[in-house]
């Protein structure tokens, strides 16, 4: 199980506006700190933490944040209308889009995803592959 992801930022302000708007209407809540931005899921008293956790830090070695080339991070969505509402708050937020939410042919029919770049230009999927909508081919 993958327990946290971090992406590395040079304008910790600007991610702050990215991901905020998103990150908190799919659960995360947010804590900041010198060491930059942590979004976690809620866990009830007693139990243990909702995994995975998402950082958003300025980079140990004190060198300009890059994106890795290939590397992505996906968050799941419950409904194909959230995934366009929040890919519309994302670019709205200083996001680039980099792929309109719909259906894409090469993966199966319920998958619905948008893609986006965040202001480092980490990219970023929003998708829903909710059983209970429409598909590709309905």
């Amino acid at each position: 199980m993958i327990a946290y992801v971090t992406v590395g930022a040079d304008d910790i302000a600007r991610a702050k506006r990215f991901y905020a708007a998103f990150l908190p209407a799919l659960g995360y809540g947010l804590t900041e700190g010198p060491e930059g931005l942590s979004f976690a899921l809620p866990a009830p008293d007693g139990q243990s933490p909702v995994l995975p956790d998402f950082y958003v830090k300025p980079t140990f070695d004190g060198k300009p944040a890059s994106a890795g080339n290939g590397a992505m991070v996906a968050f799941e969505v419950p409904a194909q209308a959230q995934v366009r509402a929040l890919h519309a708050a994302a670019v709205q937020a200083g996001g680039t889009d980099e792929g309109a939410p719909g259906f894409r042919a090469a993966y199966g029919p319920q998958f619905y995803v948008g893609y986006l770049r965040d202001p480092q230009g980490n990219k970023i999927a929003l998708f829903s592959a909710n059983p209970d909508e429409p598909g590709r081919d309905d």
